[in-house]
């Protein structure tokens, strides 16, 4: 029922509460109350007054069920909406409570914002005038308006003296507008200039977004061909509309670069939504994006989930980054539910990539989605020149790690003033510490990991669970005192190196983990991208997309750092993590260079990066992926144990597997295709104090998947003794 009950009839209202629940519960609509689905309301939730949203309104009551509250006074979520959180929790089995948790955790703080007064100047005299007062009126000359407290703290004197001004008559207070999420961005501010290429896969964005239909559209360019700019225009087709788009990024929090570029190219910057906002902020972007006031929202995963009154696009920027998987609470892939979320409002939704996931590739390939192709780089730079370093061969001396060609190469760059990147996808100063009198090897007690040591904080840390010990002088297994080494390479050794190398270059590490967090890590790349820095030494972080214009060489110290594991997507991410980071270079006037140290000169990976025959890599990788029934041609579902006893953990992902064969069993099991491997022991076996056991579940692409997990958990026992199981379709971490 989508009209409001009438006020003056008994209705029930099924309210859906952002808790781990599956259903609504059943309130009693009191007379006077007309509520509507996808209204907010107050409910009784146990001994607590709860916010819930009504999912649906029907008529009859009884003087049993619970009153609602109240209804609150914010925007109601629209029925696409919420028929688009239905499908996201029957996807990805989990309770439909949790999934409105991320769509309405904001709303809380979201409710109408106080009255802001202002400070004007009214233009007559004080009647008492003193060199305080003089400062505050010179602080508002030019029919500036502020708050109280602003003025005071900028003419310095107390808020006593303004006070004082407007009882004089010389200032006056008056009402003002409320703030807004972000500015209003103009479509037609400030057109780019764009290349022939740029201007046709523009045009057929630009076509997307005014067919107000779903449309998935696949772009794809090489690293500096201006994709950004490119899918500008689509959002300026979206805004000239009236309508509202949603710009997902993986690394949100550090794109201020990007936000400078949405400021040059629409006059003002978009709204943003990640982590690092404070809840007034995140409510107000909230409250914007459902009223529509919030124009353009640029943010990290969870922006999928604002309530957008009218969303006419979405760009999913690096659809292939691996950060848009959420791994805890509701376990969902963000690129996926986008294209879901698109279809969903019947918009259109731009995949932009320089190295494309093989799942989107071969949707564009199948013609599921459009494709666009942006094959050079922007005003005819020439993409860099990649050669590798056999390690075998042409490796550093022991116990370093810096090739002497690599060295050499570089002295080269910084003599002709030119910046240089060192990648390692490492954080800390050496991944293993152990004492070379008894082996004994530092181990985080709470999971079975080796503790990274970071030598600038003297400390030994768990990169799994955060667990910090110091670092101590002696061994805690033997006492040996100056015995404790440390194996192997992070950034922070590596930028140790290099200080001894080039001892007159300015060198920054940029880590995640460094202090300051992300107002330190903004100002060190727009430092990077000023030229402040001659080398930096980095993480994935610095494969984020970044436009480094003095950057002209790279060297990847460890290119085969992520081959060596159990993931079947190993190969197609080192390819597109070595792309990106090489992609740095060369990127302003100057021609760029990239190396890449390798014990595996042979691996198709590193072949294709020194051929530039990506197109070869494509196609043999996505053949053994068709070969194998995996994604894209099959689907894949883990089940992760955990439990603090390793026993019960592993005997109840025993009985899940016990269950799946008496499923699959039956005579017309509907299951009979489907592969259930496992029980085993997880890779990392004790996280956070739990042991884990994982099963993996293999069907083919049109099995339901999902039905028979739910078959499966319904047959096997209930987990008691603080047993937990997870379920994460389509996995993207096999650890």
């Amino acid at each position: 029922m989508s009209e409001r009950q009438s006020e003056d009839r008994a209705g029930v209202a099924d309210v859906l509460v952002p808790v781990a629940v599956e259903q609504p519960y059943s309130y009693r609509i009191p007379a006077g109350m007309a509520l509507a689905a996808g209204d907010f309301v107050k409910v009784s939730l146990g001994s607590r007054a709860q916010i819930g949203v009504v999912w649906a309104v029907r008529g009859g009551a009884s003087d049993k069920l619970k009153p609602v509250l109240e209804r609150l006074d914010l925007p109601p979520l629209r029925e696409q909406f919420r028929s688009f959180l239905d499908w996201v929790a029957s996807w990805t089995m989990a309770p439909r409570g949790m999934v409105l948790r991320m769509a309405t955790r904001a709303a809380e703080d979201a409710e109408e914002e106080p009255l802001r007064i202002g400070i004007r100047a009214t233009g007559a005299p004080p009647k008492r005038p003193t060199p305080a007062r003089a400062r505050v009126l010179a602080a508002l000359l030019g029919d500036l308006a502020t708050t109280k407290t602003e003025l005071a703290r900028f003419a310095g004197v107390s808020a006593g003296v303004v006070d004082a001004l407007i009882d004089d008559g010389a200032l006056e207070a008056f009402a003002l507008p409320p703030e807004t999420p972000g500015g209003r961005p103009d479509f037609d501010f400030c057109a780019p200039a764009l290349s022939p290429a740029q201007q046709q896969a523009a045009r057929n964005l630009r076509e997307a977004v005014a067919s107000r239909a779903f449309k998935p559209i696949l772009l794809e360019g090489v690293t500096g061909a201006g994709k950004t700019e490119v899918y500008f225009e689509a959002v300026a087709e979206a805004l000239e509309s009236a309508g509202q788009a949603l710009i997902l990024m993986p690394e949100i929090a550090l794109t201020a670069q990007f936000l400078e570029r949405f400021a040059k190219r629409f006059g003002q910057p978009p709204a943003e939504w990640h982590s690092g906002l404070s809840p007034r902020r995140r409510a107000r972007v909230w409250r914007g994006a459902a009223e529509g006031e919030a124009r353009v929202v640029a943010g990290a995963r969870s922006a999928l989930f604002l309530p957008f009154a009218d969303l006419r696009l979405i760009v999913v920027d690096e659809e292939h980054e691996a950060a848009y998987k959420q791994d805890d609470g509701v376990i969902y892939h963000a690129r996926d539910m986008a294209v879901v979320r698109a279809k969903s409002d019947s918009c259109a939704i731009v995949l932009a990539s320089a190295t494309p996931s093989i799942e989107t590739r071969e949707n564009a390939r199948q013609g599921r989605y459009g494709w666009q192709k942006l094959e050079s780089r922007f005003a005819g730079r020439t993409l860099p020149k990649i050669e590798a370093i056999d390690l075998r061969r042409q490796g550093p001396p022991r116990g370093k790690w810096i090739a002497p060609r690599l060295a050499d190469a570089m002295r080269q760059n910084f003599a002709q003033n030119e910046q240089a990147l060192l990648f390692l996808n490492r954080r800390g100063y050496a991944p293993l510490t152990l004492c070379r009198a008894c082996g004994h090897r530092f181990q985080c007690p709470n999971c079975s990991a080796w503790l990274v040591e970071h030598r600038a904080r003297r400390a030994l840390v768990c990169h799994h669970c955060g667990h910090v010990e110091r670092r101590p002088d002696k061994c805690p297994a033997c006492e040996t005192a100056d015995s404790l080494v440390a194996c192997g390479p992070g950034v922070e050794r590596l930028a140790e190196e290099a200080a001894e190398l080039f001892p007159e270059v300015r060198l920054l590490v940029l880590s995640s983990d460094m202090p300051g967090g992300t107002a330190r890590m903004r100002a060190e790349l727009q430092a990077i991208e000023n030229g402040e820095f001659d080398l930096v030494i980095g993480t994935q972080l610095v494969a984020k997309g970044h436009h480094f214009p003095h950057l002209t060489l790279v060297g990847v110290v460890d290119a085969d750092i992520g081959l060596a594991n159990g993931d079947p997507r190993a190969a197609e991410r080192t390819f597109q993590l070595l792309n990106q980071v090489a992609g740095r270079a060369g990127r302003g006037e100057r021609p760029g260079r990239a190396f890449l140290q390798t014990w595996q000169m042979d691996h198709p990976v590193l072949r294709a990066l020194l051929s530039g025959d990506f197109e070869r890599f494509y196609r043999e990788e996505t053949d053994i992926r068709r070969e194998a029934g995996l994604p894209p041609f099959g689907r894949l579902a883990a089940l992760i144990v955990s439990a603090a006893d390793r026993t019960a953990a592993e005997r109840h992902a025993r009985d899940l597997a016990r269950a799946a064969r008496q499923f699959q069993a039956g005579a017309d099991s509907p299951a009979s295709d489907i592969v259930t491997l496992g029980p085993a022991e997880a890779p990392i076996a004790v996280l956070r104090g739990k042991s884990r056991f994982r099963l993996l579940v293999k069907a083919p692409r049109a099995a339901d998947l999902q039905g028979f997990l739910r078959a499966l958990l319904t047959l096997a026992p209930k987990p008691r003794g603080g047993v937990r199981v997870i379920v994460d379709i389509d996995p993207q971490n096999f650890l």
